[in-house]
């Protein structure tokens, strides 16, 4: 008679498409961590390789085509997924490729448009930004842009929350089936608008006075990934990666001597202090 344990079951698959950041507090890295953190399965795809810490991106490389495009074959043939999220793609190459993987797959995507980094470094060529618009957001189920990737994508310029509804029209006009428009650097509470081209959500949070922001946007896009492969509707999927994010803002810190990362493990160190 056998007492072998039954199988341990696979979590959630999910799949992020980014640049590796070697100060670890974004990219990849903070995909992988948001995963682990949310429960999931992390894979990874690495389109890029930046060089960088708290003070900012020294250097950029992006990988050939191919690497990414084997990278893409390797997991999604054998082990599948059950959502994908998109970071910095750097080229147009890179963006066509990666889109062309995103309409392919019957998995929901959360694309976040990623132009500059936290510091002010550009980390996407000025000629890809015509492939985002056309091959990568209507690819999308849900993108993610900032105020400053809603300008560069669109045009409209974002001056405080009554023209959030504007900018999430303009994005959504691209083909993305939900617009998170992100209200972070908006002065006040930070607000951010959910669209579907119809309804419209908002999820407000306290704004923490902290400055170890660094990896926000990752954060958020892989968390809601997280919440998709989970099972959870959009609208839910972005109320609870919020509260995720908001979390892991007020336990962030200071790394290096510029800005410090948000704490993936925030949700960890609170069990493990009440134990």
């Amino acid at each position: 008679m056998s007492h072998d344990a039954p199988a341990a079951q696979a979590p959630p698959l999910v799949l992020t498409i980014a640049g590796s950041d070697s100060g670890g507090g974004a990219g990849i890295q903070a995909d992988l961590k948001t995963m682990l953190a949310l429960g999931v399965h992390g894979m990874s795809v690495i389109a890029a390789v930046t060089a960088q810490n708290s003070l900012g991106v020294q250097g950029y490389w992006e990988l050939p085509v191919e690497a990414v495009r084997a990278q893409l074959d390797s997991v999604l043939s054998d082990i599948g997924v059950h959502a994908l999220k998109t970071g910095m793609l750097a080229s147009t190459a890179l963006v066509e490729t990666v889109a062309e993987a995103l309409a392919a797959s019957d998995a929901p995507s959360v694309v976040d448009p990623v132009g500059v980094s936290k510091h002010g470094d550009s980390l996407l060529a000025p000629e890809a930004v015509d492939a985002v618009r056309g091959t990568l957001l209507p690819a999308a189920t849900v993108v993610t842009p900032n105020l400053y990737e809603v300008e560069q994508l669109t045009g409209v310029k974002v001056v405080d929350e009554s023209g959030m509804r504007e900018a999430a029209e303009a994005v959504k006009a691209l083909g993305p089936r939900w617009v998170l428009v992100k209200g972070g650097h908006l002065p006040g509470e930070p607000a951010d608008l959910l669209f579907d081209g119809e309804r419209e959500h908002r999820f407000a949070a306290p704004r923490h006075d902290n400055r170890h922001t660094h990896g926000t946007g990752c954060t958020l896009a892989s968390a809601i990934a997280s919440h998709l492969a989970l099972g959870a509707d959009v609208p839910t999927a972005v109320a609870r990666a919020k509260e995720y994010v908001t979390g892991a803002i007020a336990a962030g810190f200071p790394l290096g001597t510029g800005i410090g990362p948000v704490d993936h493990a925030w949700t960890h160190r609170a069990h493990m202090r009440r134990a």
